[in-house]
Formats: C-alpha cells, structure tokens, sequence
C-alpha cells in the first residue's frame, strides 16, 4: 500500500505542477521516473514514450498508466493515472466555479499570455532530450524522424500512419542498415 501511495504522490505532483498537457508533461515524467525514483533509465522511458504515444488517449495519462503499471501492475497503474489525473480534476473545477468572472480581466490574460512560451519551452526541451535518448546522429535516425516530420507537417498524414510506417522501417529495414554503416565504419578503421 505504502508503494501505491508513493506512485500516486509523484504522478500527483507532477499532475499538479505541469501546465499544458502531455508533451509539456513529458520532462517532469522523464526527471522523476528517470532521474529522481530511478524506475526506469532513459532507453526504457523512450520506448515506453514511443508505445504510450501510438496509442489513443492522453500522452500524459498513458504514460502514467504505463509507467505504474510496470513498476506494480494494476494497482500501480490505477495509482499512477489517479496522481496524474487528480489535480486537473481539482483544479478544472475550481477554474470552473470562477473562471467565467475573471476570464476577461487583464491579469489573468497576462497570465496566460506568459505561461504560453513557457510550455513550448518545455515541448521544445522534451524533444531534445528524448532526441538524445533515440539518437538521432546514428544510423540515418535523423533522416527518419526528418521523414516523419514531413509527412506529418508537410503532407498532414496521420500521426498513426507515420508510426506504423517507422515501426515497419525498424522492423524490416533498420537492422540492414547498421550492419551496413557498422560495416562501413570498420573497413575504415573507425571506433
């Protein structure tokens, strides 16, 4: 019990002092479940990242239940989701007893228009690390998240597609590839 309640802290606090959902969430997750619990390293985190992110639902709260759910099964993911999802629910509804009286004050719009840079300073943060973590330099990984990129950006395909497309690469094709740049690599005499 006292691990579930220990699960459902963290994921409290890091619901509690996180603003702007999922991928602003993910540095404060990749911090505590990496670096300060130690639950996971940042290879797991990554792959745990890149299933929770190809499922329907929230990142945040996918995550969460993930992550719980490995470190005590069930319980440790109904902990987990409940300590992420807990503030927002608290916090929704408060904002929504007061939120119509005050939306319009210059304050709170100040508010806002300062923590908007905030959080794409967070997103932009995640994607360095986590681009880190999936190195990006090695193995033409560059040219696959730049692919994907594109063909989210540029051509608007779905998120879905573009990730079954990149799990088909790294299924068929990946493999073939290091062994033919590590192959490269060693008729120069490069480490």
């Amino acid at each position: 019990m006292k691990r579930l309640l220990h699960i459902f802290w963290v994921f409290f606090q890091i619901g509690l002092f996180t603003i702007g959902g999922g991928y602003a969430m993910l540095p404060v997750i990749q911090r505590q479940v990496v670096d300060v619990q130690g639950w996971m390293t940042d290879e797991e985190f990554l792959d745990a990242l890149s299933l929770t992110n190809s499922l329907p639902g929230p990142l945040a709260t996918n995550s969460a239940t993930f992550v719980g759910y490995r470190i005590a099964g069930v319980p440790g993911a109904v902990s987990a989701i409940s300590g992420a999802a807990a503030p927002s629910v608290i916090i929704i509804l408060i904002i929504a007893m007061v939120f119509q009286n005050i939306v319009e004050y210059p304050l709170v719009q100040a508010v806002f228009n300062g923590v908007r840079p905030a959080v794409a300073a967070l997103i932009l943060y995640s994607l360095v690390k986590l681009g880190k973590s999936a190195r990006i330099g090695a193995y033409f990984n560059w040219l696959v998240a730049l692919l994907s990129f594109g063909a989210i950006a540029l051509f608007d395909l779905h998120p879905i597609l573009v990730v079954v497309c990149a799990a088909l690469y790294g299924l068929f094709v990946r493999n073939a590839v290091v062994r033919a740049v590590d192959a490269g690599k060693a008729g120069k005499g490069e480490d």
